[in-house]
């Protein structure tokens, strides 16, 4: 795996990106299949990666999983500086409520979803898509943690809280048990329409026409309770390698399709917790395989690595390193399983 290479996107990408975007599954990719639509995503990370440091928070990055001995692209994935820049950043928040009669000597314990915005102005990890021939191995931790590293680089650009949308639940025609309950019952549309049409922009004109009182989990058919907080297959790894990480796992769900939210203090996160600076010399000392990132923004670079206290110049030369710049490195997680 030492010939893949994580790095920005460029407009050089665009038919790769257009190629990735094709076969991930409908309706669970913050990738949209449409190739407008993605030049002007190459177009909004290029503005990201290169903009002064006082950033806006309205900022988007992408990168690209390169492998150099193929020659193509493999993967991508991505980072929102702020959830809900331009309006609010919607979820569905599980509470437990409590429902007692002492005449009748009855209490029952009530789950109940209650429509929020706490993740407003969180930075969102999106846009997560890997080569299935690439699952097995650590690619994927390249792919997902990475962006990690970047983010506590680069701190002052993004929020001290990180969530990750997961896709939940559909069935082979695309349908979502949840939406089929919940959403389509105030929106008037089936699930891959309402996709289609949020097409990745803020949710918040869906949750203006939800129900502001809770939902009672106990009051939806069977399917939609079932399918609640629960993964599409395609999310497994993405979400066990977040899972890895440390990010909550219970208290959002997505209000589109019900699958799980997930959110964490961006310092409790392994992959940060447990990062390095490392310098560049001779004998590197005893090594372990890590994540070994080049971290200066527009020139940002992200390698597996065997990583010491320190990299030897030949491992420094696989992210483009240049004297002074500040490298970065974070251990491998054991061996995630798709």
């Amino acid at each position: 795996m030492n010939h893949l290479l994580l790095r920005p996107v460029a407009e050089a990408d665009l038919a790769d990106l257009v190629r990735m975007a094709a076969a991930s599954a409908d309706g669970i990719s913050s990738l949209p299949n449409d190739e407008a639509k993605l030049a002007a995503r190459i177009h909004a990370s290029r503005q990201a990666f290169a903009s002064p440091d006082d950033a806006s928070g309205e900022e988007t990055y992408l990168f690209v999983l390169e492998d150099l001995q193929a020659g193509r692209l493999v993967g991508c994935s991505g980072i929102a500086a702020s959830a809900g820049f331009f309006d609010r950043f919607y979820s569905y928040r599980n509470e437990f409520v409590v429902h007692a009669s002492a005449a009748l000597g009855v209490s029952q314990r009530m789950h109940t979803l209650h429509l929020c915005h706490d993740l407003t102005g969180a930075t969102l990890l999106t846009s997560f898509y890997l080569d299935p021939t690439y699952e097995d191995g650590p690619a994927a931790q390249l792919l997902s943690r990475a962006r990690l590293l970047f983010i506590r680089a680069h701190a002052e650009r993004f929020s001290d809280r990180i969530a990750a949308e997961s896709p939940g639940i559909t069935d082979s025609q695309g349908q979502s048990p949840f939406w089929d309950a919940v959403g389509r019952r105030f929106f008037g549309m089936d699930y891959p329409q309402a996709e289609v049409i949020v097409g990745g922009r803020s949710k918040a004109f869906i949750a203006d026409l939800m129900p502001p009182s809770p939902i009672y989990v106990a009051l939806l058919p069977e399917a939609a309770q079932w399918a609640l907080g629960q993964l599409h297959p395609v999310g497994e790894l993405p979400f066990s390698i977040l899972q890895d990480e440390g990010f909550d796992m219970d208290t959002y769900v997505d209000i589109f399709d019900g699958g799980p939210t997930v959110e964490a203090p961006l310092a409790s996160l392994r992959s940060v917790r447990l990062a390095r600076e490392v310098l560049v010399q001779d004998d590197p000392g005893p090594r372990e395989g890590a994540l070994l990132a080049c971290t200066e923004r527009a020139r940002f670079r992200a390698v597996l690595a065997e990583v010491g206290r320190a990299v030897d110049a030949a491992t420094a030369a696989r992210v483009g390193a240049q004297p002074g710049d500040r490298l970065l490195a974070t251990p491998l997680q054991a061996e995630v399983s798709a």
